[in-house]
């Protein structure tokens, strides 16, 4: 008997098929090489009621540990922050968590409100007028960045630094094949992983579209030149970009009051769970100038009034895409979003206000600062390996043995350390990036050193 509520029926099927001009549904994979086809039914195991797969389920689940049962110092561009219960609620709600692309604007005034606030707190963080309405992630935020900077100068070389995220390295070529730009890598000081400021100025040049840095770095410094850096990308007429982990601009200056043309970054950690790696917000913003405006990617909300001016309302302003019939003169193919996290992150900041900031990005600096002292005492270990300011995250180099056997016998302690670095860097050696935060207690960070001194004690 058909069950009246699933729509392929199997006179529905039989139709199908014969449409089709075949005779059953196997023959659909017949193209499929015999040899490699599954010959034996899957191994799965017999039907449970549901209290009974709610306890099989539990029982494997039980198997993770959390957070404060073995603390993580994994960063790299996706951080541990506390996320608040009521941006937790926020985002459950129906009408953000259903929502979809806002069209029309007189059903979508929640959500096309709740991304203009978005637009306005990142504007008013990273120091610049104008923010989309969120990118992907910091990856694709930094291939739309080169793909603008060409754009608006009509030069087709961008230069990056020699030490970036290999990840955001790969989506930056995917994004620069296609259109020819020149990827050119700047050099950096290995002792303090500064920008070579002379070479950079030699490698500017008139087919150079925009110059990109990242403050704090991927390996977790910060770039201390960064006033003549855009003195001398702008002297040159390229654009500056610069990369940012939002946290830190509670007690860094915001790139747009040092120059920056447009900034990018990650924006997981404005009320966004790490979630094994996802989902992300990528973070677009730029001066307010028309000639940057127009070729901005994504989309722009506004907020406007009825003719009489009597009462307010939000729409999309700009929402240069291909699929509003644009098509070659399109500014970019992004097709969505990350509506979702940019209202958690707008609840966030809106939560936060300016001290909060401030306090948050100053336990965070200090949690780091704290055990790099301690780490760097311990006997075989070295942190940081760049001899410059921190935020964050840091570097740990092992003198001896491997990062892999003291990864695993901290893992041994209940404790979780750094991404290994060897494979992407191989100059830095044997070493790590760590990154702390709020969420890293004065005894996790003891662990961490604890920890790290008896691997150390046990390597020969």
């Amino acid at each position: 008997m058909d069950h009246p509520y699933i729509p392929n029926t199997r006179v529905v099927r039989e139709q199908m098929l014969q449409d089709m001009g075949l005779t059953c549904v196997e023959e659909l994979f017949e193209d499929i090489p015999a040899e490699i086809r599954l010959k034996r039914k899957l191994n799965l195991p017999p039907s449970m009621p549901e209290v009974e797969v709610t306890r099989h389920v539990r029982g494997i689940l039980s198997k993770n540990k959390t957070f404060t049962q073995i603390p993580s110092f994994l960063g790299g561009g996706v951080w541990p922050h506390y996320v608040p219960a009521h941006v937790r609620h926020i985002v459950q709600r129906s009408e953000f968590l259903t929502s979809y692309t806002p069209y029309q604007p007189e059903t979508s005034q929640g959500m096309l409100q709740s991304l203009f606030e978005y637009q306005s707190l990142i504007a008013e963080l990273v120091g610049l007028e104008v923010a989309n309405a969120s990118m992907y992630d910091w990856s694709t935020s930094l291939g739309e960045a080169a793909t603008m900077c060409t754009r608006v100068t009509g030069r087709n070389k961008f230069i990056i630094p020699r030490i970036i995220s290999k990840d955001r390295l790969a989506v930056l070529r995917n994004y620069t094949a296609g259109p020819s730009i020149k990827l050119i890598e700047a050099r950096n000081d290995q002792k303090t992983g500064q920008l070579d400021l002379e070479r950079l100025g030699s490698e500017i040049d008139e087919d150079t579209a925009g110059v990109y840095i990242e403050n704090p770095s991927y390996l977790g410094f910060l770039e201390t030149h960064v006033d003549e850096i855009a003195e001398i990308v702008h002297k040159k007429g390229a654009l500056f970009v610069v990369g940012v982990n939002p946290i830190s601009l509670g007690l860094l200056k915001a790139p747009g009051d040092y120059g920056a043309d447009i900034v990018i970054g990650e924006g997981q950690p404005l009320g966004n769970a790490v979630s094994f790696g996802g989902p992300t917000l990528g973070i677009f913003a730029c001066r307010g100038e028309q000639k940057l405006m127009r070729q901005i990617p994504g989309r722009l909300i506004g907020m406007t009034t009825t003719l009489d001016g009597k009462t307010r309302g939000f729409t999309m302003a700009l929402q240069t895409r291909e699929q509003h019939i644009r098509r070659e003169k399109a500014t970019s193919n992004i097709c969505s979003n990350e509506a979702l996290c940019a209202v958690a992150a707008a609840a966030y900041m809106a939560t936060l206000g300016p001290r909060g900031f401030r306090e948050l990005a100053g336990v965070c600096a200090a949690n780091a600062s704290y055990v790099m002292k301690v780490l760097d005492k311990i006997e075989g270990l070295k942190a940081p390996i760049f001899k410059s300011p921190h935020f964050n995250e840091f570097t740990l180099q092992c003198k001896k043995g491997t990062i892999a056997g003291l990864n695993a016998q901290l893992l041994g302690q209940d404790v979780h350390g750094g991404r290994p670095l060897k494979k992407d860097f191989p100059e830095l050696g044997e070493s790590a990036l760590l990154c702390t935060t709020e969420m890293h207690t004065k005894k996790d960070l003891d662990a961490l050193a604890e920890a790290a001194a008896k691997a150390m004690e046990e390597i020969e």
